[in-house]
């Protein structure tokens, strides 16, 4: 089994706003690296603000070719200074550096200018282990006193959600902090075998800002 399917292109109009996954990256051997819009969401998406990704402006067509080398532009350059550090956050494989699929897929492809992300659609693989965030995080304004890296949290599968139907929420304890990406999510619903989810790296003002989790298939 692979370590994950497709990559969803997600898009907000800012923090605070619901993500929508307003692209999909396809991949395979014999048909290569694919993008396509999901147009579904596209009306929602363009009522927000959203208007396309940069290199690939039609958003009725199909994209076959230079799909990886625009997205991977969002990767770290060789010469950054602090290349092993980004390395430790994202828990990356370092016999896997070299392929930008697999290192979309575990560093989301984030960057401050902008407000996409790449969520890839992970498996059960006992064992793997990667970097989320906790979504709806500020909506809950909670004290950064009582949370800490290294805390272990709970999930619990919330099948009634209209907006994401592989929904999980997190809790420290009984405190409820938020959600599992979109996306990041579904690996839940994929296996009925163990997680441990616990807090990798804290941004925090008075009040929680950030929360990036560590996700594990045990």
């Amino acid at each position: 089994m692979k370590t994950f399917g497709n990559i969803f292109l997600i898009w907000r109009k800012g923090p605070g706003t619901r993500r929508i996954p307003v692209g999909v990256i396809k991949h395979n051997k014999t048909e290569g690296v694919r993008f396509q819009y999901i147009q579904e969401n596209l009306k929602k998406a363009f009522d927000n603000g959203f208007i396309s990704y940069t290199g690939f402006p039609d958003v009725e067509k199909s994209y076959t070719e230079n799909v990886l080398e625009i997205f991977s532009q969002r990767l770290p350059k060789s010469e950054r200074n602090d290349l092993s550090t980004f390395y430790k956050f994202w828990e990356i494989d370092q016999k896997k550096k070299e392929d930008n699929l697999y290192m979309l897929a575990k560093t989301q492809g984030l960057i401050p200018i902008d407000n996409f992300e790449f969520l890839a659609d992970f498996n059960p693989i006992k064992g793997l282990v990667f970097i989320s965030e906790i979504a709806g995080l500020g909506k809950n304004k909670i004290d950064s006193s009582l949370i800490s890296v290294g805390d272990l949290l709970r999930f619990e599968k919330e099948t009634d959600n209209l907006y994401d139907k592989n929904a999980v929420k997190l809790y420290k304890d009984d405190l409820f902090l938020g959600y599992v990406k979109i996306k990041h999510s579904k690996i839940f619903y994929k296996s009925n075998g163990g997680f441990k989810i616990t807090i990798h790296h804290l941004e925090k003002n008075g009040i929680l800002k950030r929360a990036f989790i560590r996700i594990e298939v045990i």
